[in-house]
């Protein structure tokens, strides 16, 4: 099970090799015909493997709880991130996914509660729900190439 952890490990490592470059107001900016910008993107990623693997598993999640309603699912960005924001945003896409790796290997995920996705895909596991990441992570890779182009315009 090591090469889907390796496969989010470099998309959210190239998922940030795109946004080099970018001013902490063009990562804020949410362009005309979006409903979010390039930071929330970015941080929903680690709020998504956060509710997928911990708290379906009946797991304490492995961040601060108002980073995770900040950038959980149905949220929208709300006020400006600064640059501290972004940089514990960078700090955790790496660190979550390799504390996920290690807990996966310790057989923590064991009281996995079944969820239906809105894209509907059943998870029934630990094993469904990263395979699903892969699926998630790829998604909002698309969506931070098109905002990316938008504010490139």
């Amino acid at each position: 099970m090591n090469y889907p952890f390796e496969i989010i490990r470099k998309t959210r490592v190239n998922v940030l090799k795109m946004v080099e470059g970018f001013s902490i107001e063009q990562l804020n900016k949410i362009p005309e015909g979006f409903n979010n910008n390039l930071i929330w993107n970015i941080g929903h990623l680690v709020a998504v493997q956060q509710n997928l693997c911990y708290k379906q598993a009946g797991l304490p999640i492995t961040v601060e709880e108002a980073y995770f309603d900040t950038y959980k699912s149905d949220t929208k960005p709300n006020g400006l991130a600064g640059e501290a924001d972004l940089e514990q945003i960078k700090q955790l896409l790496v660190s979550t996914i390799d504390q996920l790796e290690i807990d996966y290997n310790n057989n923590l995920f064991v009281n996995y509660v079944p969820r239906p996705t809105r894209y509907n895909v059943d998870i029934n596991n630990i094993d469904e729900a990263i395979t699903f990441l892969l699926f998630h992570e790829g998604l909002h890779t698309g969506y931070i190439l098109a905002l990316k182009r938008s504010l490139s315009r």
